[in-house]
């Protein structure tokens, strides 16, 4: 959930050297998925992602993702759900509409594959977490000028490592909600 953030933006390709890009939001998501009642996997969304990469080609090592990610946002398609998951029993989004993630390292993993290191803050807390990111094939030319990228990137974590620790028992021996978050990042990325 996360700022689930942005390990993608890491993966680009292409020719321009040390360049900076911007996340296109209306052309990006972040994706979760969790465990419901110990039977099924639920899947929700957060649809306002923000920030910035800096990418240097030459220098994998070098480069930096911002990415802020409008925690208000989230969406299962389940309306008692979602606002649920904005109470303070999870997100509490009124003390923190957001979640942030802040590279440390990038890593070279293997043919086009990278490792993003860095911190996620979700409700507060700040854990290291590492993104597996795929690179993307390259850049396309916009006909006004400038260019466009993408990523993708995933990251398991623990709901309970970020202070979401809210769970009911059920009959059957098992939880409401499981531990293990899924987060997937597919990140459209502009340079003007």
């Amino acid at each position: 959930m996360n700022k689930f953030v942005l390990a993608g933006l890491l993966a680009l390709t292409g020719s321009a050297f040390g360049a900076t890009w911007t996340i296109d939001s209306a052309h990006s998501g972040a994706q979760f998925s969790i465990r419901h009642m110990m039977v099924a996997n639920v899947k929700g969304a957060f649809s306002k992602i923000s920030g910035t990469v800096e990418y240097d080609p030459g220098n994998v090592s070098a480069s930096k993702v911002d990415a802020t990610i409008d925690v208000t946002t989230v969406n299962t398609n389940e309306p008692q759900r979602d606002g649920h998951l904005k109470s303070p029993d999870f997100f509490d989004v009124a003390k923190f509409p957001t979640m942030r993630f802040v590279s440390k390292r990038v890593m070279a993993a293997s043919a086009g594959k990278l490792k993003l290191l860095g911190d996620l803050t979700i409700h507060g807390v700040t854990k290291e977490v590492t993104f597996d990111v795929d690179a993307p094939a390259g850049e396309v030319k916009e006909p006004k000028g400038g260019a466009r990228t993408g990523a993708s990137a995933s990251t398991k974590v623990n709901r309970k490592d970020f202070g979401l620790v809210w769970n009911r028992v059920i009959e059957a021996g098992g939880v409401v909600v499981g531990d293990d978050v899924l987060i997937t990042l597919d990140v459209e990325l502009l340079r003007k």
